[in-house]
């Protein structure tokens, strides 16, 4: 899968006071670059140190080539990377945040494995959001 990177941050989740912010900040930048059509938007969680407790790359990307030059940006996610798929509870204000804390759970009773290549959360242009996990 080949994603346009639209903005990027460096951050933690555990020791990054700024954390929310940025999140903030990149997602309304990123926005005003989104194409007229709708299109999936994607959050991709990528370059980790280690594991989810230390520093990672997020980046807010879209699919497919630009038409714009070649200086754009672009993740090459491998096409063979397998993938644990978790569907947000888009009723609840924090789906997102409440299953990354599933996921985060899982992974501390042994119950996920996590590769920490690429993982995504997919929004969808309908509302749906979906989360993936690279898997090792």
């Amino acid at each position: 899968m080949k994603l346009k990177i639209l903005k990027s941050i460096r951050t933690n989740n555990f020791n990054d006071i700024y954390l929310v912010d940025k999140i903030q900040r990149i997602w309304r930048e990123a926005s005003t670059h989104l194409p007229q059509e709708k299109v999936a938007t994607y959050g991709v969680y990528h370059k980790y140190n280690s594991n989810y407790k230390g520093d990672y790359t997020l980046s807010i990307s879209i699919e497919g080539n630009s038409n714009s030059n070649n200086s754009d940006i672009t993740l090459n996610i491998p096409d063979d990377t397998k993938y644990k798929q978790f569907q947000v509870d888009c009723k609840d204000e924090l789906g997102v945040i409440n299953t990354w804390k599933k996921i985060w759970d899982l992974e501390e009773n042994g119950e996920l494995n996590r590769a920490y290549s690429y993982d995504f959360e997919k929004y969808f242009p309908d509302g749906k959001i979906e989360i993936y996990i690279a898997l090792a």
